[in-house]
């Protein structure tokens, strides 16, 4: 059954997204219960590589998929994303901190690279965490790299990104998360998808 059927037969409500039965789900979703991409479980163990670097990542970029965005902006991006374009896959990459030494004249004499600590990185998610609560969305699940298809007539993750933003700005909608940008992303991308009203 296409979109456009199922939006035929039933009413549209702008705040939710169509789940993996090809039901509106009003309230968007993690997927909680959903597995990976199939692509990610032909690797398992840490790997040194940086999240956008991981060999998964670009094998799935090959396939037409992209990195959600990391902008803060975006947090909750991938809960209403609709659910068909959206996947994920364990997070087994490291994150770096990285160490510069300049002499007096600015020149770069040493760079030191170190595994971020299982501490470290959960303060990284403490802001995350903190703007989803502020949105009155539950926590992404922890250890997962999101990836988005692009939807619409949009060729990429990124045109769809800059639409939407073009359409906060017509509407005075500030971009940054909040309420109003959630509502705003939700309305669009069921417009794009074909399940909103035109």
């Amino acid at each position: 059954m296409s979109r456009d059927s199922r939006d035929a037969t039933g009413p549209w409500d702008a705040t939710g997204s169509w789940d993996v039965t090809g039901s509106w789900d009003v309230t968007g979703s993690w997927d909680e219960d959903g597995p990976p991409h199939p692509l990610a479980l032909r690797r398992t163990g840490r790997s040194e590589q940086e999240p956008d670097r991981l060999p998964e990542v670009r094998e799935l970029e090959a396939l037409g998929w992209e990195p959600a965005p990391e902008d803060l902006a975006w947090v909750f991006l991938p809960y209403v994303w609709p659910p068909a374009d959206r996947t994920w896959i364990p997070d087994r990459s490291t994150h770096w901190a990285v160490d510069t030494r300049l002499d007096g004249h600015g020149h770069v004499t040493g760079v030191e690279a170190t595994p971020l600590a299982e501490a470290e990185l959960h303060d990284l998610d403490r802001e995350t965490e903190e703007l989803l609560d502020a949105l009155g969305l539950p926590h992404r699940p922890p250890g997962r790299l999101w990836l988005l298809r692009p939807i619409g007539p949009y060729p990429a993750v990124g045109a769809v990104l800059d639409h939407l933003r073009a359409v906060a700005r017509e509407r005075g909608v500030e971009f940054r998360a909040s309420p109003e940008l959630l509502s705003l992303t939700r309305a669009e991308l069921a417009t794009l998808t074909g399940s909103g009203p035109p």
